[in-house]
């Protein structure tokens, strides 16, 4: 099973061959332009051996999210993978930096689940049973396109991220979005986000005391991305909010 695998490899690279290195600075917001930007995030990857998401360009946005942790909130941190699946990137990459307090929750999961001291538990992400500011982060990678009820979601993030905390959030997004009609994954209709989605979703997370990191620049020259399943292309967005 890929899951285990996976797992087998972070015990056992923590043992042996960890990374001695912190990944090198992006910007914390940020769309993906190009093919050549996943490709870059690729090679990173490969330079600090960290295990590579089969779905290269998901490479990116996990790249940049366990980035902007690292870089802002160090490795004592503690981090909830909003959404996550056990095979996701961004929990496996953090443990390989020597974090220790590391969630993932999901509708799916059902009994608690222990990879590599990483705990995976049954949980809603727009209503969670942790206590108040538990976690120093958050991650939501490639979820709230799927169904989530925002406003929802961001309340509930900002109640369990402590003041100075961050949030990171990927989705699919594409300045122009194709045509999504008809088309269904995971079950619910396909959405891509489009720039007055967006500046939407960050005007809500700015009312929750979510306030943005950087500059929300959504143009870019490509459609890098390639959803073979549903037959569209489009892009990523990674947007990173300090809790207030």
């Amino acid at each position: 099973m890929a899951e285990r695998a996976l797992w087998t490899r972070v015990r056992l690279q923590r043992a042996l061959a960890a990374p001695t290195t912190h990944p090198a600075g992006v910007p914390p917001t940020d769309v993906l332009r190009s093919r050549a930007e996943w490709e870059r995030a690729v090679a990173e990857c490969r330079r600090l051996r960290l295990p590579l998401h089969h779905d290269r360009p998901k490479n990116w946005d996990a790249l940049g999210a366990v980035a902007t942790i690292l870089s802002r909130l160090g490795t004592d941190a503690s981090v909830l993978d909003a959404g996550s699946a056990r095979y996701s990137s961004v929990l496996p990459w953090l443990r390989l930096f020597g974090l220790t307090d590391l969630v993932g929750n999901n509708l799916e999961f059902g009994v608690d689940v222990r990879r590599d001291g990483v705990l995976f538990r049954y949980g809603d992400i727009t209503g969670t049973d942790f206590p108040d500011g538990r976690f120093d982060a958050v991650t939501c990678m490639s979820v709230i396109e799927h169904g989530v009820p925002l406003e929802p979601f961001l309340a509930e993030s900002a109640r369990i991220i402590r003041p100075g905390g961050l949030l990171v959030v990927s989705t699919d997004y594409d300045q122009d979005p194709p045509d999504t009609s008809g088309r269904t994954a995971y079950g619910a209709p396909v959405h891509i986000f489009s720039p007055v989605e967006i500046k939407e979703f960050v005007a809500v997370a700015e009312r929750h005391r979510l306030r943005l990191l950087g500059e929300l620049a959504l143009e870019h020259a490509e459609r890098p991305v390639h959803w073979k399943r549903v037959g569209v292309d489009y892009t990523f967005i990674r947007l990173a909010f300090v809790r207030a």
